[in-house]
């Protein structure tokens, strides 16, 4: 028995070892034929206009309301930090590099996670399970053309431009409770965000929003095509669409924090 524990605890680690890597390899067979589906654009695209609004237009509401609550919230984090410290004349410019460079992109990206990423996995593995995708390739249509590199390449496009609208929304969301709460003006506020603002934050973000968007409608689209087992198995390829696609988003912030700045 003693000698038989540590065999087969290293054959787990193995087998996941080998599990892992297996996947990753799908993966990036997936983000290739990607790029090569990139050869049909024209042809598809109302698939990817469609993909565009669905992303996009349709995110709004929902990123409106984070965004503005989030604006608040560091304006209120941010006029603690700055007590005894520095005055709230600095507020404006603490909160709107705060949201630009990090809340705003991060939290985005993990509301689409949730909204687009998850709805991807659960529309390709409904398609999957009943056999649709079968269909498709009965008639020579690629899966990958004409389901995966629409949504990928509309979720590129997007992300970048639902950051910037949530970016505007949390900092009106901050001078709100800054000049409401705190007293803090408009003149003084915005002076400070434009004293302080840099363009090379601004991109950083817009940056990073690219690979967030990229990774989950990449994983979204690859957990999707590999569902099994009928409606459990597409519950479960939700979850883990969500689940894969926001630790993604902040192992890719932190990297990429470590890589630009």
């Amino acid at each position: 028995m003693e000698n038989t524990f540590p065999v087969a605890f290293v054959g787990k680690i193995g087998n996941k070892t080998l599990n892992v890597l297996q996947e990753v390899g799908e993966i990036s067979k997936l983000f290739f034929g990607i790029i090569k589906s990139f050869s049909r654009l024209v042809k598809s695209r109302k698939l990817i206009l469609f993909q565009m609004e669905h992303i996009g237009v349709n995110s709004l509401p929902l990123v409106s309301i984070v965004a503005i609550f989030t604006g608040a919230v560091a304006a209120w984090q941010a006029a603690y930090q700055l007590k005894g410290i520095a005055p709230l004349s600095f507020l404006g410019a603490a909160t709107s590099r705060a949201i630009i460079t990090e809340l705003g992109p991060v939290l985005t990206g993990i509301i689409i996670a949730g909204r687009v990423g998850a709805s991807i996995a659960a529309e390709l593995g409904t398609m999957k399970v009943t056999e649709q995708i079968d269909a498709l390739e009965s008639m020579a249509i690629s899966p990958v053309r004409y389901l995966a590199m629409p949504r990928f390449l509309a979720s590129i496009i997007m992300m970048p431009l639902i950051v910037i609208f949530a970016n505007f929304i949390a900092v009106i969301g901050a001078y709100f409770v800054s000049n409401f709460f705190m007293n803090v003006s408009a003149a003084v506020f915005f002076g400070s965000v434009k004293r302080y603002f840099l363009m090379s934050d601004f991109i950083y973000g817009l940056v990073k929003t690219i690979f967030f968007g990229g990774a989950t409608a990449l994983l979204g689209c690859h957990i999707g095509l590999r569902t099994e087992g009928g409606a459990e198995g597409v519950g479960l390829s939700t979850i883990r669409s969500f689940v894969l696609s926001s630790a993604s988003i902040l192992i890719l912030d932190y990297v990429l924090w470590m890589l630009f700045v």
